[in-house]
């Protein structure tokens, strides 16, 4: 009768929704490449990159051009004569004198920056797709939880009004009775909305909107017994391996090549060209077709290169200030984590597992009780040992989760841990 009630009730709040089928935890962290908002927009700025990166290199490329003029110029006799041109250009740029190798290099840090980027968006899908696929657990068990406890207390306001005809009880204690009903009533009526709202939720991470699972396999959690590094060992990893940091580095390194490039613009230019024309007035000084050198030395170029320079300069600056608040941020959020992985593994496991050992006995004291007519407090019981068991399942959720960020800290790899199994 449970399941079936609580098969009807999932039904209702999911109401107006697609209900997909069964969905484990392997199969929602399939969906961290798809084309979620932030995955995309990851993309796209790694396009951007790549077609900047292309347009620097161009600057060598062999360029073919038209170049005609119509005109009339006025002879020494006084008559007026055309003097019309068409040529058919060629031009390959020879020495730029490091205008391109260091536009190049820059735009090849940037892809490299961009691409840094886009694994750390799939690192915080990952995380992001496991804690929504918690929520749906948690957000059932205490439904299943505040369901039980309401039961209980409609059960004894309504034997209450029984007993008050009889003179048992009270009107004040029945009143209290139904309070205490329609709080506990309040309360699983919003489980019951966050049921629905996490599903959504989870639905929308794994870009599924509109399919709502409808049952979520409880995962193994094997990984949460891995060893984990000591902070000294971790620091230096993730301060090496860490993807927001190569990121930051490589657009550092970009700066530092696009300020090359622009001081470059002062230096002189190298180029090939060939060249066949046609003229419409006859002159010895003219070539039907010609091939030759053209070499360009920038005399003066007012405060151009120096403005660019100095907006490079700045840049640089932000980018690097912005590296070293990172590398304070994630040396505090690298220690914060390491010690919630210790807390969770030792005093929390320890007191989660000593109130489901206690409410076992509890559990089976009132199945006694209850089938002796002593006491009618099962369903409370029930109650309280589903809440145990949710503890226990929220510290073992809260540890997968962090274990995942100490990996996404580090760069998708942990350190080896001396003395550990392989």
């Amino acid at each position: 009768m449970r399941r079936v009630a609580w098969g009807v009730l999932l039904a209702c709040a999911l109401s107006g929704a697609v209900a997909a089928d069964r969905l484990t935890l392997d199969e929602a962290l399939t969906a961290v490449n798809a084309a979620h908002p932030d995955h995309r927009v990851a993309e796209s700025e790694l396009a951007l990159s790549r077609a900047d990166r292309e347009q620097a290199a161009s600057r060598q490329d062999f360029s073919l051009f038209l170049d005609g003029s119509l005109r009339s110029g006025r002879r020494p006799d006084g008559n007026w004569k055309p003097d019309n041109v068409g040529r058919i250009v060629a031009r390959k740029p020879l020495l730029d004198f490091g205008r391109s190798n260091q536009a190049i290099a820059a735009a090849d840090q940037e892809v490299a920056a961009r691409q840094a980027a886009l694994f750390n968006v799939e690192n915080l899908r990952r995380i992001d797709i496991m804690a929504r696929y918690f929520d749906v657990l948690l957000a059932d068990m205490q439904y299943a939880a505040d369901n039980e406890f309401m039961a209980v207390a409609y059960v004894s306001w309504d034997n209450a009004k029984d007993r008050l005809e009889v003179g048992q009880i009270s009107q004040p204690e029945l009143m209290r009775l139904e309070a205490d009903y329609q709080d506990i009533r309040e309360r699983r009526n919003a489980s019951l909305q966050r049921v629905r709202s996490a599903r959504q939720k989870l639905a929308h991470a794994i870009s599924r909107p509109g399919k709502l699972p409808a049952e979520l396999v409880e995962p193994a959690l094997q990984d949460n017994a891995r060893p984990v590094p000591e902070y000294e060992t971790m620091l230096p990893w993730v301060m090496q391996k860490n993807p927001r940091v190569l990121a930051l580095q490589a657009q550092v390194t970009a700066a530092d090549a696009r300020l090359a490039a622009v001081r470059a613009e002062r230096n002189p230019t190298l180029d090939a060209e060939v060249a066949g024309g046609g003229y419409s007035r006859e002159s010895t000084t003219r070539d039907e077709f010609s091939a030759g050198l053209v070499f360009t030395v920038p005399l003066y170029q007012g405060r151009r290169v120096d403005a660019r320079v100095a907006r490079e300069l700045a840049q640089k600056e932000r980018t690097t200030a912005e590296l070293d608040k990172l590398k304070l941020d994630l040396a505090d959020t690298l220690l914060g984590t390491l010690q919630e992985i210790e807390w969770l593994r030792g005093s929390s496991r320890a007191a989660a597992d000593k109130q489901i050992e206690y409410r076992d006995w509890a559990l089976e004291r009132a199945r006694a009780e209850y089938e002796l007519e002593l006491k009618t407090n099962l369903g409370t019981s029930m109650a309280e040992t589903q809440r145990a068991q949710m503890r226990r399942k929220q510290v073992e959720y809260q540890l997968a989760l962090a274990l995942a960020r100490l990996e996404a800290l580090s760069g998708g790899s942990l350190p080896p841990v001396e003395g550990a199994r392989e």
